[in-house]
């Protein structure tokens, strides 16, 4: 019996060898013909080719079949990402993926020109300037609306529910991200406004709250996480345990077993207990979504407004030999609740639908934190 189950043990590592080897044998196979179409390209193809060019389409084109999200970044815009994220950069003030080939705006960012002008969340560009989008990959997207601080650049757009596209010139600006404002509403309303979430997001916000809760007045509060694209996975966890007492907040899930991991609140809920509504929209992400997810499972936040983005993975920057790096999609974030974000957001508990174009965020347009200050005062 042990020489026969010895025997079978055997045939199946040999089997499984061997279909290791064929599926090895098969990916050369691949790559061979790879380098067969770039030969014929370079030999017959009706222009000249820059080959350097074609294959950084060629591992980007791989990196996007996967999801909107992963993307190859040359060693140029790998360096001008890293310059990006210390907070002061010129542009436009958008976040971006890529969609059925045109570029997709995730969220304007406040009081940026984009915003100014008038782009919203899950507006499509189709053109820029006279170049049509489709075809492009998102890094050339984003190289064609990079220039100069004050030049102009006209964006066409595509946006649900109306029929023309829209075109908005829009003037290059140093783009400076302040991820957290506050104000207090009606004299007893804490408003904190969240933009992004960076490094310093959850102590500035801390310091927030203990500056508004000197006023003995404060009832209540409004944390508006509309048009934020997300940011720092440790971020989103801090700033939820602010408001939470215990439980669990966000759990990532991946292929790698070390990746699996859960957060959960620890003790002290900073406002005491008050009321909490939580403005999302379209533009609200990652992130963002974590917040809202977590604090609507927990049954702390009333989420008013539209349903989120839908933007529930992890993504990694891993640098490459030649001074670029790959984002790679490596996790998926689940709420508290078990369900995933991804393609599906966090829905409000009270939807509130933008009223106008003329709408924006905390002017008199803004219907949605005015229904949440109604709301709040009964």
């Amino acid at each position: 019996m042990i020489k026969k189950i010895i025997t079978l043990v055997f045939i199946i590592s040999i089997l499984t060898i061997q279909k290791d080897v064929v599926a090895e044998n098969e990916i050369y196979k691949k790559i061979d013909l790879f380098g067969e179409v770039l030969e014929k390209i370079n030999k017959d193809y009706v222009e000249e080719i820059n080959q350097s060019e074609s294959m950084d389409s060629a591992i980007n084109g791989l990196l996007q079949s996967l999801d909107p999200y992963s993307a190859y970044m040359s060693p140029e815009i790998f360096n001008e990402m890293q310059t990006e994220t210390s907070g002061e950069f010129g542009g436009l003030g958008i976040e971006v993926s890529m969609e059925s080939g045109v570029v997709k705006v995730i969220s304007p960012i406040d009081d940026t020109p984009a915003s100014r002008a008038g782009i919203k969340a899950g507006d499509y560009i189709v053109k820029i300037n006279d170049i049509q989008v489709q075809g492009k990959s998102l890094s050339e997207a984003v190289d064609l609306m990079r220039g100069p601080v004050g030049s102009s650049i006209d964006l066409t757009i595509r946006r649900r529910g109306v029929k023309k596209a829209l075109t908005f010139e829009i003037i290059r600006e140093i783009i400076q991200i302040q991820s957290v404002k506050a104000d207090l509403l009606e004299k007893n309303i804490g408003y904190i406004r969240l933009t992004s979430f960076n490094e310093n997001s959850g102590k500035q916000i801390k310091n927030k709250i203990e500056n508004l809760e000197k006023n003995k007045n404060i009832k209540a509060y409004i944390l508006d996480l509309r048009n934020n694209p997300g940011g720092l996975l440790s971020q989103a966890i801090k700033i939820s345990d602010f408001f939470l007492d215990n439980g669990e907040i966000v759990s990532t899930k991946s292929r790698k077993v070390s990746e699996n991991r859960k957060w959960f609140a620890k003790e002290g809920d900073i406002t005491n207990g008050k009321t909490l509504i939580v403005l999302i929209n379209y533009g609200s992400a990652s992130a963002s979504e974590i917040v809202a997810g977590a604090l609507k499972d927990h049954k702390r936040a009333i989420l008013l407004g539209e349903s989120s983005f839908g933007k529930g993975s992890v993504q990694s920057i891993i640098p490459l030999k030649n001074d670029g790096a790959i984002r790679l999609t490596v996790a998926k974030y689940y709420l508290p609740s078990g369900k995933s974000i991804s393609e599906v957001g966090v829905s409000p508990d009270i939807e509130i639908i933008e009223d106008s174009d003329d709408f924006r965020i905390k002017t008199k347009t803004d219907n949605q934190l005015n229904y949440a200050i109604k709301l709040i005062n009964g």
